[in-house]
């Protein structure tokens, strides 16, 4: 298992910079490593969403994430993506108020079956991948990262 968790702080309100995160159809802007995303369920982020996402390394590999919880008030959205050999659970969250928030986003991957054996390897390639995708969320968001 392998977990990689980003903070970033920015001006935006929070319920707006939570939206935007939230609704991985904005993720090719941020994340140098995802190709496409296509919602296939629900409207926006919500409750009731489901995204196809390709990755643009790993053969253009193709996730759905689902929404497995969502809190609009409580400003928290858990997405589960599950492939033959991994299981990806991504958590978002905002605080803050209309004069700024702080976004984190907090993903693991699980590799799965026998390719468990990798998991020393796998913390090394996943942070590689996450600080890439932390410095496109630093960027979409104007914001800087916290400590």
């Amino acid at each position: 298992m392998a977990r990689y968790a980003t903070t970033v702080r920015s001006e935006r309100p929070a319920p707006v910079a939570f939206a935007f995160v939230a609704d991985l159809s904005n993720l090719p802007q941020w994340d140098p490593g995802v190709q496409k995303v296509s919602q296939i369920r629900g409207d926006g982020p919500g409750a009731e969403a489901a995204y196809e996402v390709v990755l643009s390394s790993a053969g253009n590999t193709r996730l759905v994430y689902e929404v497995t919880e969502f809190d609009h008030e409580a400003l928290t959205a858990t997405l589960v993506a599950t492939h033959s050999w991994f299981r990806s659970i991504d958590t978002i969250s905002a605080t803050g108020d209309d004069d700024g928030s702080d976004v984190t986003y907090d993903a693991t991957l699980e590799l799965r079956g026998p390719l468990g054996l990798l998991d020393p390897l796998l913390g090394l390639v996943f942070n590689r991948i996450g600080d890439k995708a932390a410095a496109g969320l630093i960027r979409a968001l104007d914001g800087a990262a916290v400590a």
